[in-house]
């Protein structure tokens, strides 16, 4: 596998896992032994960067990542986050944001226990909090790091001049983003602001929450997967953006490699500043993920490919419009 740089601060594997869906984002929730093994074996064939957050199960996730990674601990980069108040755990965003100081604290001493870590290497802001100004959290993780909690500070899906506010205050590392053929709207200010300020970009979903593999079944979506009410999975709209996958199918094809592959190759080829977090629950999916990072593009594929999946006729929101 090759590695990557993140933010100035990181050797990274070049593909990342996320593990929201090891917590049962996607249906059914893996146990703790078989996340385990799940977590080993991504290790196993080369990845060192794995993303997980106390709001995935909620607070399950942290658990499988800390007894799949524990013994690997000084082999691997782990991130996680803070940021809801999580009062219900069957749906745990439904009471909002909190980052204020002192919550962030808790989080942390919490994820800290959960993890069996005695730090943690990035810490994201899971979302902007309204009510709390940005300068109040970076100064908050910048005391963590000064304690030796945390090594870096991360944001996820912040606009430019927050990230610019935060980075004042404390250096931002990595921004966590949607990003992928059929999200682009960080292309125009916020990756631009990225790479001025040397900040690293992780891109979750970058394979469109499994659709641009062209190998997601609609019709097995339950109702207990996140997926399941998202605009862009939805009837018309589905079959729309369908078609889109269909042109990756076929220039994948015609290089002799998966659309999954095509589809993360062409985010990598985006920057080498960039680290995508696909998440699967299968080994043989991560076999397939971490082989995209030997597929080279050429710039007359790259605009082929362009041309395939316009960002302007994707249909449907990211999420519930």
């Amino acid at each position: 596998m090759q590695h990557r740089n993140l933010g100035g601060m990181f050797d990274v594997s070049a593909i990342g896992l996320g593990c929201m869906s090891l917590s049962g984002a996607y249906g059914g929730a893996l146990d703790v032994d078989g996340a385990a093994d799940l977590l080993r074996a991504a290790y196993d064939r080369g990845i060192t960067f794995f993303d997980t957050a106390e709001v995935y199960g909620p607070f399950l996730n942290e658990i499988q990542v800390g007894k799949g990674l524990g013994a690997l601990r000084d082999k691997v980069t782990v991130a996680t986050k803070f940021g809801f108040n999580i009062t219900d755990p069957k749906n745990p965003v439904s009471n909002g944001f909190d980052s204020r100081p002192e919550h962030i604290r808790e989080v942390v001493d919490a994820s800290l226990e959960r993890l069996g870590f005695d730090h943690i290497d990035l810490l994201y802001q899971h979302r902007p909090d309204p009510a709390v100004p940005i300068e109040d959290v970076a100064g908050t993780v910048g005391d963590l790091i000064r304690e030796g909690k945390v090594l870096a500070f991360g944001l996820s899906e912040s606009d430019a001049p927050t990230i610019r506010r935060a980075h004042a205050v404390q250096k931002v590392t990595a921004l966590q983003s949607e990003y992928s053929l059929w999200t682009r709207d960080i292309e125009a200010e916020i990756l631009p602001t990225l790479r001025e300020l040397g900040i690293g970009l992780v891109p979750f979903s970058p394979l469109g929450r499994g659709f641009l593999t062209g190998q997601l079944a609609l019709d097995t979506i339950e109702q207990g997967d996140f997926r399941y009410k998202l605009a862009r999975f939805q009837n018309e709209a589905a079959a729309k953006n369908q078609r889109l996958v269909e042109n990756i199918k076929r220039i994948a094809a015609a290089k002799g490699i998966t659309a999954a592959q095509l589809a993360l190759a062409w985010v990598l080829h985006q920057g080498d500043d960039i680290v995508p977090i696909p998440g699967t629950k299968n080994v043989g999916r991560i076999e397939e993920n971490v082989a995209a990072a030997d597929v080279t593009l050429t710039p007359a594929e790259l605009a082929e490919i362009a041309d395939a999946v316009p960002a302007e006729d994707v249909v449907g929101g990211r999420y519930w419009s």
